[in-house]
């Protein structure tokens, strides 16, 4: 039995989520439960510290990497310890090399599967799927992302708000980083209108997820019975292929294509058709590497055809899978013979007359 997961999601650092984990565990703590902190960064905030204060802390295991010595959560320590609830602050951490797991959530995963409840944080920039969205309104690219399963699987999500004016003021009476940070963040991440663009995804990220836990299927079904005394015929199964190339613009068509998957309720499969003739080279090789990435994060399948011809492969491989929907990135002007040619959209649409075909614009990321 693995425990239960509760998820506490802001727009950006400082809006209150360490905080409000820590009220929340104090408030089970006192219900006579058995709380213990594995991890809660306070970045020296005075008001995170006197919080920690009154609660089990596990100790943090050190460790020296690249002489430099480092403090990870110690997941054999919180297994052994084994208390009721574990509070374990930023989920999208990546660990230092050498312990048991790459990421955090992969951490909290082994704790809820020892039975143990976990409450924790996460900046809504950090979910994989909107990697190419923040980059578009902020101009900073994330780096360190967690699949969004990870957001879709927790028991409960609350979202912690707060204004962006409210946050920028926090920001400068020295409450989110030391003061030496604070004017390079309120040129950067932290303008207005980039934490406006931020709160505005978090809200709809949360909404979504209310939406898509709001009637399971089999709840559906079950209604739907004894409202006309039979079980309903079951719809016909979405699936969507997002045909992607081997340079980084890809990765934008990868992620709009998951999201709309995730709004129908379907699989995606993710196409790279390759030159048979032609040796791959390192910076495709490594744009490879990065598409199985984002797939495995995002559960997607990642499908690789060798053909001489975009359109027959990606014609076979949407009959195979059952495809109904297509994404593809929008072509770039058309020069020379170029121009004489049929587009590969609409070479798709009479090779795939069921199957939609959608573009996905190339943006830029904003500032």
């Amino acid at each position: 039995m693995a425990g239960r997961y509760k998820i506490f999601l802001g727009m950006a650092a400082g809006a209150g989520k360490t905080y409000r984990m820590l009220q929340e565990g104090h408030a089970e703590a006192d219900l006579g439960r058995d709380v213990a902190i594995g991890l809660v960064v306070t970045h020296g905030r005075a008001d995170i510290e006197r919080l920690v204060e009154g609660l089990a802390v596990v100790p943090r295991r050190r460790l020296h990497y690249r002489d430099t010595t480092l403090e990870e959560m110690d997941l054999p320590a919180v297994l052994r310890r084994r208390p009721e609830l574990c509070l374990i602050d930023e989920l999208a951490h990546t660990n230092a090399p050498g312990i048991e797991h790459a990421k955090r959530y992969e951490d909290i995963a082994d704790v809820l599967a020892a039975d143990i409840d976990v409450f924790s944080t996460l900046n809504v920039q950090h979910l994989e799927s909107l990697n190419d969205a923040v980059h578009e309104l902020t101009g900073v690219r994330v780096r360190e992302t967690v699949p969004d399963s990870v957001l879709s699987g927790a028991d409960e999500v609350v979202l912690v708000d707060l204004t962006p004016e409210a946050l920028v003021q926090r920001l400068r009476e020295g409450k989110i980083y030391p003061a030496s940070r604070v004017p390079a963040a309120l040129n950067g991440f932290f303008k207005v209108e980039n934490l406006q663009a931020l709160r505005e995804v978090a809200l709809r990220q949360v909404a979504e997820e209310v939406e898509a836990k709001r009637l399971v299927p089999d709840d559906l079904a079950l209604r739907e019975e004894r409202l006309f005394g039979s079980a309903p015929a079951k719809p016909i199964a979405e699936r969507l292929l997002a045909l992607a190339k081997l340079s980084a613009s890809s990765e934008r068509v990868v992620r709009r294509a998951w999201r709309s998957s995730q709004r129908l309720g379907a699989e995606l499969d993710i196409l790279v058709v390759r030159d048979p003739g032609a040796q791959p080279s390192a910076a495709e090789r490594e744009q490879l590497e990065n598409l199985r990435r984002i797939a495995s994060m995002l559960g997607a399948y990642l499908v690789v055809e060798q053909s001489d011809d975009l359109v027959d492969a990606a014609a076979r491989v949407a009959r195979q899978r059952g495809t109904t929907y297509i994404f593809m990135g929008a072509p770039s002007g058309r020069r020379g013979f170029g121009r004489l040619t049929e587009p590969v959209a609409s070479r798709l649409v009479r090779a795939l007359p069921e199957v939609d075909v959608r573009l996905v614009a190339e943006r830029r990321a904003s500032g």
